[in-house]
């Protein structure tokens, strides 16, 4: 069966209809790692990745600097990652990609990791293996640890539809809109009790929406324009950095619209821009989105819980 053909027998199967009894049982938790957006390092937050928690495996989106630490501030295990999606090849999406990698091996990770994404993927996990050999390497002689580089399986794609399904899940995504990078990703995620979608950057984007259709929750990425002219202003680009803040992302107003065209229960903003500016409080979101969507919506913070 091609991929395409296999895509669509996927399709048509419901959610969760592939699920063993025991993944039916289990409960789906999200937790938001870190909700702020851009490269910068702040006090106020950390850069974007969220992890999908299933009968305590764990399937991490996007790897912004400190996701590792994150995670074991959640209470998480690192040697039950088992899955990592990556949206798009931006620095606070991706950052400490090889490092949760090396970290959950040096915390006793000794199981297969799979990765998804987008090119070059393959290549940056291997520059990473290569940057890092000399740790790797005398760890495996002094401390008896398993070969790192064997456990660990990229997957490049390029293209929307089927990603994976396993024991707990089914992941399928679609192309988004993020110039000038290309190809960028949102992913969904269908267990037995919950459907989430995770938009990375983008901005808006009917790819995105045929994706999310019905989803329980939408984590969002969301802009607020009137505040990009004070959020550029500590910089010497200031006009073309403001240019792609704007082509490149959602308004928070078209957030809404968004999460109403999916018809999803939940809307989370998240991957805030401007990330910490004291003048755009929670309200400031909410009040925005909430003229343009009638469900729920939450304004993301660091380590939430969804």
């Amino acid at each position: 069966m091609n991929r395409r053909s296999f895509c669509h027998a996927a399709a048509a199967l419901g959610a969760t209809a592939w699920l063993p009894a025991r993944a039916q049982g289990a409960k789906t938790r999200l937790i938001l790692l870190g909700t702020g957006g851009g490269p910068r390092p702040r006090k106020e937050n950390v850069s974007a990745s969220q992890v999908i928690v299933v009968n305590d495996q764990l399937y991490v989106v996007d790897c912004g600097d400190g996701v590792a630490r994150q995670l074991v501030t959640a209470g998480l295990s690192l040697p039950k990652l088992r899955h990592v999606f990556i949206t798009h090849h931006h620095s606070d999406h991706n950052a400490d990609y090889g490092n949760l990698l090396l970290l959950s091996w040096a915390s006793g990770l000794r199981t297969r990791v799979d990765s998804w994404g987008p090119p070059p993927l393959e290549k940056i996990t291997r520059l990473f293996f290569e940057m890092n050999a000399f740790d790797i390497d005398t760890r495996i002689a002094d401390e008896g640890r398993v070969p790192l580089v064997p456990l660990v399986h990229p997957h490049e794609m390029s293209q929307g539809g089927l990603v994976m399904r396993d024991e707990n899940l089914r992941v399928t995504c679609a192309l988004v809109d993020h110039p000038p990078v290309v190809p960028a990703f949102a992913y969904r995620f269908d267990t037995a009790d919950r459907s989430i979608v995770i938009s990375g950057d983008t901005n808006r984007s009917e790819n995105l929406i045929k994706l999310a259709q019905g989803a329980d929750v939408l984590v969002h990425e969301a802009l607020y324009v009137p505040a990009v002219d004070r959020l550029v202003a500590r910089v010497p680009n200031a006009a073309t950095l403001k240019k792609h803040i704007i082509d490149s992302h959602t308004a928070v107003e078209d957030c809404g619209r968004v999460a109403a065209a999916a018809g999803v229960k939940t809307l989370v903003l998240s991957h805030l821009v401007p990330a910490d500016d004291p003048t755009v409080t929670e309200q400031t979101w909410l009040d925005a989105a909430r003229p343009h969507f009638k469900g729920q919506i939450i304004v993301a913070r660091d380590l939430m819980e969804i």
